[in-house]
């Protein structure tokens, strides 16, 4: 069955023009960042009357695939009361499904049949797909669009601006050359319970720098990596002990086109 996990960190934002309005805009956000987002948002709305507020009583869950797509709006469309959205992940189709409900919706009535996970069999799933979320995966002015693969995401337009950075964005994916990659890791050896430092370097076996870990949980995890180096023995230095690890290529990325 489908698996669902609640996404306890995240929180959205209403964007409307009235109060007793329904909200045009709906934003997911970081719940780490809520109020310097808030802040952002705010000090460019200029003098539009846009409404922005938090929205407490909804909560957001991830439908992992596990059903055809038609059995599932089938399914919601019996209960269309208890739910706000129900839409494909806009990120990748091995990602699933998004579905923001009211507080203490009933997800079984939502989607029979479906089994109820956590949010680590979540991260789980995202981080052995490669799939970056929130300010630990992507630090604020450390993350670079292209490097966290968000052309890849739907993360990124080249058609329409402007934004910070996007002179360089648009540059360096035109002339093709980007050398490093968030990928997704696999260690040799579960990571210890306390975590590792974000951002610990991953080394090659000569020694030599390949790349910076984000982030992970038990064997599986995400790190920023050289592709030259992802074919090459990896490890990374925890408490003096060296934990090997495997670095791939997702199966959800673009092809290569042959010239």
């Amino acid at each position: 069955g489908v698996c669902f996990s609640d996404l306890v960190g995240v929180t959205f934002f209403r964007l409307h023009e009235r109060p007793e309005e329904e909200p045009h805009i709906l934003l997911e956000c970081d719940s780490g960042v809520l109020d310097a987002i808030q802040k952002h948002l705010k000090l460019y709305k200029i003098r539009r009357k846009v409404n922005i507020a938090p929205c407490l009583d909804l909560s957001l869950w991830a439908v992992v695939p596990g059903e055809r797509a038609g059995d599932i709006t089938s399914s919601f469309a019996k209960c269309a009361d208890q739910a706000v959205i129900l839409t494909p992940d806009p990120r990748t189709e091995v990602m699933g499904w998004r579905l923001i409900t009211k507080k203490g919706a009933n997800l079984s009535e939502i989607i029979p049949g479906s089994h109820i996970g956590n949010i680590q069999d979540y991260h789980r799933h995202r981080y052995k797909q490669g799939i970056p979320e929130g300010v630990k995966d992507l630090p604020p002015g450390v993350a670079l669009p292209l490097e966290s693969n968000l052309a890849y995401m739907n993360g990124i337009s080249f058609t329409k601006g402007c934004y910070i950075g996007q002179e360089l964005t648009a540059r360096t994916h035109h002339v093709g050359v980007i050398r490093k990659r968030l990928l997704p890791v696999h260690f040799s050896a579960p990571l210890p319970e306390d975590g590792i430092p974000e951002g610990a370097e991953i080394l090659t076996e000569s020694g030599k720098s390949a790349g910076k870990f984000r982030a992970g949980g038990g064997e599986v995890g995400i790190a920023l990596l050289r592709l030259a180096n992802i074919n090459e023995p990896l490890c990374l230095n925890i408490a003096g002990n060296k934990v090997k690890l495997t670095a791939r290529i997702p199966e959800w990325w673009p092809k290569p086109t042959s010239k």
